[in-house]
C-alpha cells in the first residue's frame, strides 16, 4: 500500500513528532533480527528461572512462592541490608564548632585539622585534650576565598528518575507513580477532547526532540526573560548503554501549564504532571549562580573552616529544585565580610558527641536508585517487581521502608545456597550486559542460552535432591482470638503484617496490629494508638473509639493547643526536621499562619518581580548607552 518492499517492512522513530514520523516513513528497513534475538533470549531466561525454580520452592518451603531472575536478587538486596543493620556496631566520634565575632559580624566554623591530619576525635578524653590545648590560643583568619559557583539543571525525567523523585517528594510508591503516569500519558478529558499530557513514560533516555526544546526556550523567554534561556539548547548525555527508544518524559506541550490543567486532574495526577512539567522546563534553562565564600581560621595547630553561599541568580531554580537528597547548600547563608590576617574573637566552643549510624533501610526511591546503579533489571519492570515481592510476603513495606519477612529471609538463604549465580548481584548485572550485546549483534543468543542453561540444569537437579523441606513455624502474638479463644498469629498482607486466628479456616477472625505510643488522649483520658487506614497509611487515634473521635495523621503529644484546645501533634517532614502543630484545620491559629505565609509569598513574589523589572530596566539602559556610543 505504501510502496514498501516486502523485506523493508519496519519503520523506526524515537520521538512522536511530525518530522520524526515522516522521516521514518520515508526510510523503511528490514526487521532487526538482533533485537528479536535479544528479546527472545530475555523472555527465555526469565521463564527458565521462574518456571524451573518456583516449583522447588513450592515443594520445599511453601505453596504459592515464586522465584525470578531479577525479583529474587531484589529480595536479597533488602535482606542483605537488614543484615548489615543488625551487624552494625556504632562508633563514637566528636565534632567541635567555634562561634566567632569579627569586625563585620559573627560566624561559626568547624574544626577540620589538627596539625596536618584531618581532625578525628573519638572520645570525650580526646576532646578534653583539644579543648585544653585551645584554652590560651588566639584565633586568626588566615584564608578567605570568594568565588562564583554555577549549578546546572538536571536532565528531564527517565522512568527511574521519575520514580525516585515522586517517592522523595510525595512518598508515592513506584506502582502508583506508574499508574498515574500511564493515565496522563493515555489522555485526560480536557475541554471536550481527550488529550495526552506527557510523552511515553517507560524510557531510559534523556534525549529531547528539537521541537520540544524550541517550544520550551520560547516559553521560558516569554515567561521569565531572555536571561533565563541558555545561548544553546541544553543537551544531556545518557549514562551507560541504553535503548534510547523514546524521548525523556516531558509534557506534550509546554504551553499546557500545570495551572491550566489542574481542574481536569485528580490530586495525584496533578502532582506528577506538575513535577514532570517543571523538571522539563527547568532542564532547558540557565544554571543557577551562587556567591560562595570559604574561610580558614587558625589557632596554633588547629584549623577551623567555614563556608557560606547565597543565591546570586536563580536560573532554572526559578521553576524547579531537586529533591531532598541532592547536595543543596543554599541554606548555609553568607559569611560576614572577612579579612585575611584579622583576629577572630572566640565567643564559644561547642563540642558535640556523635555515633556512626547503620545504613538506612531501602525505601521506594533508594531501592529504585540501587537497582539502576547496579544494572539490575529494566526501569519499566521496577514497579511490578516491587509489588510482587510484597504480595508474595517476602518483604513488608512499613513506614515507607522495606523490611524482609522471615519467609523472605528463608527463601533468600535457600536460593543463595543452591543457586549461587542466580542470586549473585554481579552475575545478574553481567547477564543484562550480555543481553545488550545480543541486541548489538556482538553475542550469539543460542550460545548465551547454552552457557547459562547447561550448569543451571545441573544445579536444578542438585537442589531438588538436596534441599531440605522447611516447615515455617507460625509467629504467635501475645493475644487470644476473641471469637474462638485460640492464639492469634502474625500474617503478611498487601499493607504489611496483621493478626489472624491460628484456627483458620474454621475461624477467619483477623484484625489490624495496634501499637501503643505511650501518649494519653487529652480528650477522654484513653490511650493513643497507632492504626492503619485501608490504603495502608499510618494514623493515630484513641483506643476509646468510637466514643472518642480523636484522630491525627501526625504523632500526638500530651499538650493542648492554647488557641482551640485540640491535642497538639509533632509533624515530621521528609527533610528530617519536625514541628509542633495543631491538627485542627479550623483552628484560628492555623488560619493566621496560612494568611501570614500567603502574605510572605506574595511579598517575595513582588520583590522578585521588582528585581526582574530592575534588571530589565538596567539592561535597556545599557543597550541604549551602547547604541548611543555606536
Amino acid at each position: 500500500y505504501l510502496g514498501i518492499k516486502e523485506d523493508n517492512c519496519r519503520i523506526e522513530f524515537n520521538e512522536i513528532t511530525a518530522p520524526a514520523v515522516k522521516a521514518a516513513a520515508s526510510a523503511p528497513h528490514a526487521i532487526d533480527m538482533d533485537r528479536v534475538d535479544a528479546q527472545q533470549a530475555r523472555r527465555i531466561l526469565d521463564r527458565l528461572v521462574g518456571y524451573k525454580i518456583s516449583p522447588i520452592l513450592w515443594k520445599k518451603i511453601k505453596k504459592g512462592l515464586s522465584a525470578g531472575r531479577v525479583q529474587s536478587v531484589v529480595v536479597r538486596l533488602i535482606c542483605d541490608r537488614e543484615q548489615e543493620i543488625n551487624d552494625f556496631i556504632p562508633q563514637e566520634y566528636w565534632s567541635l564548632e567555634a562561634e566567632f565575632a569579627v569586625e563585620n559580624g559573627e560566624f561559626t566554623a568547624k574544626l577540620a585539622k589538627i596539625g596536618k591530619k584531618k581532625a578525628e576525635i573519638k572520645s570525650r578524653e580526646e576532646m578534653d585534650k583539644v579543648l585544653d590545648y585551645l584554652k590560651d590560643k588566639s584565633y586568626t583568619v588566615t584564608s578567605v576565598t570568594n568565588k562564583e559557583k554555577r549549578r546546572n539543571p538536571q536532565p528531564p525525567f527517565t522512568t527511574s528518575s521519575m520514580q525516585q523523585e515522586a517517592a522523595r517528594r510525595f512518598g508515592m510508591i513506584t506502582k502508583k507513580t506508574m499508574q498515574k503516569a500511564q493515565q496522563i500519558y493515555e489522555g485526560i478529558e480536557i475541554a471536550g477532547g481527550v488529550t495526552g499530557l506527557i510523552t511515553y513514560m517507560r524510557t531510559d533516555s534523556v534525549r529531547v526532540s528539537n521541537e520540544a526544546q524550541d517550544e520550551a526556550r520560547s516559553y521560558v523567554a516569554g515567561k521569565y526573560g531572555s536571561q533565563f534561556v541558555p545561548s544553546k539548547p541544553n543537551v544531556y548525555a545518557s549514562k551507560g548503554k541504553i535503548q534510547n527508544a523514546h524521548e525523556a518524559i516531558r509534557p506534550t506541550s509546554v504551553e499546557r501549564t500545570p495551572a491550566s490543567v489542574k481542574a481536569y486532574l485528580n490530586p495525584a495526577q496533578f502532582k506528577l504532571y506538575k513535577l514532570i512539567w517543571e523538571r522539563f522546563v527547568a532542564s532547558q534553562m540557565t544554571a543557577a549562580v551562587y556567591d560562595v565564600t570559604s574561610a580558614e581560621v587558625t589557632a596554633g595547630d588547629c584549623l577551623f573552616t567555614a563556608s557560606g553561599s547565597v543565591l546570586k541568580f536563580p536560573g532554572y531554580m526559578q521553576v524547579y529544585i531537586e529533591g531532598k537528597d541532592s547536595d543543596d547548600k543554599e541554606d548555609e547563608g553568607m559569611l560576614p565580610r572577612l579579612i585575611e590576617g584579622e583576629n577572630a574573637a572566640l565567643k564559644k566552643l561547642n563540642p558535640a558527641q556523635h555515633f556512626t549510624q547503620p545504613p538506612a533501610r531501602y525505601n521506594e526511591a533508594t531501592l529504585v536508585k540501587a537497582l539502576e546503579e547496579l544494572g539490575i533489571g529494566r526501569p519499566s519492570t521496577y514497579a511490578p517487581i516491587i509489588e510482587t515481592i510484597c504480595a508474595r510476603g517476602y518483604v513488608a513495606r512499613e513506614e515507607k521502608q522495606f523490611f524482609p519477612t522471615e519467609l523472605g529471609k528463608v527463601v533468600v538463604e535457600q536460593l543463595k545456597e543452591y543457586f549461587t549465580d542466580i542470586m549473585d548481584i554481579e552475575f545478574t548485572a553481567d547477564m543484562e550486559k550480555s543481553l545488550d550485546m545480543v541486541e548489538e549483534g556482538e553475542q550469539n543468543w543460542r550460545e548465551l542460552m547454552h552457557d547459562f542453561y547447561d550448569p543451571f540444569a545441573i544445579t536444578l537437579k542438585q537442589a531438588e535432591e538436596e534441599m531440605q523441606k522447611i516447615q515455617l513455624a507460625p509467629e504467635y502474638a501475645d493475644e487470644l482470638c476473641e471469637k474462638c479463644g485460640k492464639p492469634m498469629v502474625y500474617k503478611m498482607g498487601a499493607y504489611g503484617k496483621f493478626l489472624a486466628c491460628s484456627g483458620f479456616p474454621d475461624c477467619r477472625n483477623t484484625k489490624a496490629i495496634v501499637k501503643q505510643t505511650n501518649v494519653r488522649c487529652l480528650a477522654c483520658g484513653g490511650n493513643i494508638i497507632e492504626r492503619k487506614s485501608r490504603s495502608g497509611r499510618v494514623f493515630f487515634g484513641c483506643d476509646n473509639y468510637p466514643e472518642c473521635q480523636y484522630v491525627s495523621w501526625d504523632m500526638p503529644i500530651e499538650e493542648k493547643c492554647p488557641t482551640c484546645g485540640t491535642q497538639l501533634s509533632k509533624k515530621t517532614y521528609r527533610g528530617g526536621h519536625s514541628q509542633i502543630i495543631c491538627p485542627n484545620k479550623d483552628c484560628p491559629e492555623n488560619a493566621g499562619k496560612k494568611a501570614a505565609a500567603a502574605k510572605k509569598s506574595a511579598s517575595k513574589s513582588k520583590t522578585t518581580s521588582k528585581k526582574s523589572t530592575s534588571k530589565k530596566s538596567t539592561s535597556k539602559k545599557t543597550t541604549a548607552k551602547k547604541s548611543e556610543k555606536e
